[in-house]
């Protein structure tokens, strides 16, 4: 399937991102935490390092409804969609690194350490103009015109 120019935008922006705040529903209400991204895919899908015993993989075995927010100095994207746990020693080996080990002092082959794949289903992105100092100079350029500030902006089914 050909991604969207908006898909495709996405996809390019989440690969600017390392961190992202992962929502799941609990008892109905939406609980997110930070989570660092393993691996982006076409369309938004996201892969995780996680604990089998945490609250985020106890809360999707209930409702695996999920969304990842994302945010840098000069571009945002929230992604809805669906989680589930995959267990992969593959990937798992494939995304260690000494960094994940401070979260899992037992080593990858710690049973607790599995993977997290979230799929979405849609998205919105805000992308502005260039660095930090271009996003200034659109932002005074707005507030002195009175126009809105430039940039890019789509949602998207993914």
């Amino acid at each position: 399937m050909t991604e969207t120019p908006d898909a495709q935008k996405i996809t390019s922006l989440l690969e600017d991102f390392r961190f992202g705040m992962f929502t799941t529903i609990d008892g109905g209400k939406p609980v997110a935490r930070p989570f660092t991204i393993q691996e982006v895919e076409d369309g938004g899908d996201l892969w995780f390092l996680v604990s089998k015993q945490s609250s985020a993989v106890q809360q999707l075995a209930a409702d695996p409804r999920a969304g990842v927010a994302l945010s840098s100095n000069d571009s945002w994207v929230s992604l809805t969609g669906t989680a589930q746990v995959v267990d992969s020693q593959e990937r798992v080996d494939r995304y260690w690194s000494p960094v994940v080990e401070a979260w899992f002092p037992d080593g990858k082959e710690d049973p607790s350490v599995t993977v997290l794949k979230f799929s979405a289903d849609g998205g919105e992105y805000w992308d502005t103009p260039g660095s930090r100092v271009a996003t200034a100079i659109a932002f005074v350029k707005a507030k002195v015109t009175g126009e809105p500030i430039e940039g890019d902006t789509g949602k998207v089914d993914l």
